[in-house]
């Protein structure tokens, strides 16, 4: 089972933040970082749901203002992670901190623009240059696209990318996409794992990376 982060480990970066209007409006927390800023991994997700209300205190990131605190996506990661060996070694976030309402019903989510990822992308690149990780973990397709979107490289096809490390020369760290937890189950299976393996990848790259 994973653990719920200490609320004393959320790293606030400002007070508030209105750059993105839409944004704004919507959420009822900015989901910042939670983690010890001297972890040997950071975690990137996308970017918060709506989140639960009616959860027990993994309600998510928009309602607890710390990223991966949902049930489903937030414990599946954190559970992977520390079997991987990094339980209390590991920095967790979301290029966008906010979460994106879908115009058409405000209580589900869409994906960030890519202007909101710009907006977002400085606090981004700030937490990882602070925090100095190992590597960076990046869960799905658009946490990687805003990883990459730093070094100005772009994202040529999600799957074959998974645990295929990236040198990233500005970040000076090494950039490592996984499957979205979300669909976790799906996609590990198409790759060819099943989750044991799954995990002894992730552990036997980072094993690698750390020398």
């Amino acid at each position: 089972m994973a653990s719920f982060p200490d609320p004393a480990e959320t790293n606030v970066l400002a007070e508030d933040c209105t750059r993105c209007p839409a944004l704004t409006e919507h959420r009822q927390c900015i989901s910042w970082g939670t983690g010890p800023l001297d972890a040997s991994l950071v975690v990137v997700g996308e970017a918060p749901a709506a989140g639960n209300p009616d959860a027990d205190r993994w309600k998510g990131g928009n309602l607890t203002g710390m990223a991966y605190t949902s049930r489903r996506s937030g414990r599946k990661i954190r559970e992977v992670v520390a079997d991987v060996g990094y339980a209390g070694d590991a920095y967790y976030t979301n290029a966008v901190k906010c979460f994106p309402p879908d115009p058409s019903d405000p209580s589900d989510n869409r994906e960030p623009t890519p202007e909101e990822r710009a907006n977002c992308r400085p606090y981004l690149v700030a937490e990882i240059r602070q925090v100095d990780p190992v590597a960076v973990l990046a869960t799905g397709k658009h946490a990687t696209t805003s990883v990459l979107a730093v070094e100005d490289r772009e994202l040529d096809g999600f799957l074959d990318s998974v645990l295929e490390p990236v040198a990233c020369e500005s970040l000076e760290t090494t950039l490592v996409p996984l499957v979205h937890p979300s669909y976790q189950e799906v996609w590990i299976g198409r790759l060819g794992y099943d989750r044991s393996e799954y995990v002894a990848a992730i552990r036997e790259t980072l094993t690698v990376l750390a020398g």
